[in-house]
């Protein structure tokens, strides 16, 4: 079946300014300050497809030229175990992973695998353009699968602390390389190193939480739990790092609210952070628009003693318009911390309830929504949606798994000239 493209504009966060996408617009060009850009659909009813396959399904809300192999949609359902343990009467687990026997089948274990099937599918089929991609590490993992498995040529830069993120059950096409920062490097540097690259206009940056694309994908994991419910959420709960995912599943609430079935969106978006990597936590308790200083040293020490090291970033999207200061204003909305004994817990509690285990960013989640209802921010009779962004790694790999080793580790010191010359290496 030939896909037709998505039919959407591009909306100034900031400024109300609706214009045309040249193909991979990441800001708006006329914007006065600093903004994201919202995908505004032509089709503004929730219209899942069930002629497509996967994410594919709500390809009516994501920017897309194309579908692509092997994706996958999160799956919602009604929790029992958990719910009886926390006392909830009305509580939504949304799956992003790989636990066959719920129905969910993303190769990769994360959910990062929404945004990756939307980003690449948001590229022409026949571009020429290198895909540049920074992570802590679910990210690249799952773009790595998602580009090997669809022949996108990328390069995927890591730190090297977080290589062992990099598991896949099936060997990755050339077209993959990774590019690591050295031993005691952070994700800034990670980074750093991606934006030196992009001075090659061969190599095109993703854009991270700039990226429509990427908002959008992540942000299915809302209609899934729309369509499980039959309404908007009163609560929401994610860990962050970046903060993308739940300021896309805030930008998914508005567009549900504004197709008139759903309800109103009086949907609360809780945030979490691994203590003690709490660079947003803090700058949200604070009341600060502006991130509160954190040094290089401190951001490195720190993103090596969490436990949940993918939610570790020095340059999340907080400060602009509609980003993740805004989201929370916007929604009454509050940021939790949990300690690396909190997540341990959680993933045992979780693992002995629902019957499956889940990433360690994953159970920072479950440990807010706890500290949510210790202190009465949430309600047991309230309808809550648990994004559980990383779950069944231990049945995804349970007949065995390789590590990617990196193609090169150089350092974010490197010039760029240096830098787009190690890399071009990689691809003669």
């Amino acid at each position: 079946m030939k896909f037709k493209a998505t039919d959407y504009r591009l909306m100034n966060v900031g400024t109300g300014r609706v214009f045309d996408d040249a193909g991979w617009t990441l800001a708006d060009p006329e914007a006065p300050s600093p903004s994201l850009v919202r995908a505004i659909y032509a089709n503004e009813k929730f219209t899942p497809r069930d002629d497509l396959n996967g994410l594919y399904r709500y390809a009516e809300w994501l920017p897309i030229k194309r579908v692509l192999r092997k994706s996958h949609a999160p799956v919602t359902y009604k929790s029992k175990g958990l719910a009886d343990l926390l006392g909830m009467e009305n509580l939504y687990i949304t799956l992003s992973g790989y636990v066959p026997k719920k129905g969910a089948k993303m190769e990769t274990g994360s959910f990062k695998e929404t945004e990756a099937f939307s980003v690449c599918a948001r590229l022409p089929k026949n571009d020429k353009h290198i895909l540049v991609v920074q992570s802590a590490g679910n990210t690249a993992r799952a773009f790595a699968r998602v580009c090997s498995d669809n022949d996108i040529p990328i390069v995927i830069c890591i730190p090297n602390d977080n290589i062992s993120d990099l598991w896949f059950t099936r060997r990755l096409k050339p077209c993959v390389k990774v590019v690591a920062t050295p031993h005691g490097t952070d994700y800034y540097d990670a980074i750093a190193l991606g934006e030196k690259l992009c001075k090659d206009p061969r190599y095109m940056a993703e854009g991270g939480a700039k990226n429509v694309a990427r908002r959008d994908g992540m942000g299915t994991t809302i209609l899934s739990a729309v369509e499980a419910i039959g309404r908007i959420p009163d609560a929401y709960f994610q860990a962050v790092g970046s903060g993308t995912g739940a300021i896309a599943a805030w930008e998914n609430a508005c567009r549900l609210e504004k197709d008139g079935r759903f309800g109103a969106n009086k949907m609360r978006v809780y945030c979490v952070q691994n203590a003690p990597y709490t660079l947003m936590y803090d700058s949200w308790k604070a009341d600060s628009r502006d991130l509160v200083p954190i040094s290089a040293e401190d951001s490195r020490k720190n993103a090596e003693i969490i436990l949940a090291k993918v939610l570790s970033n020095r340059k999340p999207p907080y400060s602009l318009a509609g980003g993740m200061f805004d989201v929370l204003k916007a929604s009454g909305g509050d940021f939790f911390k949990v300690s690396n004994d909190d997540i341990v817990y959680w993933m045992l509690q979780f693992y002995n309830k629902e019957g499956f285990d889940i990433f360690p960013a994953a159970a920072s989640a479950v440990a807010a929504l706890k500290k949510a209802l210790d202190e009465g921010v949430v309600k047991k009779d309230e309808t809550v949606m648990l994004n559980i962004t990383g779950a069944g790694m231990l049945t995804a790999t349970a007949k065995g798994f390789e590590l990617k080793k990196p193609d090169l580790i150089l350092s974010p010191e490197l010039s760029a000239e240096e830098v787009i010359a190690s890399v071009d290496r990689l691809f003669r």
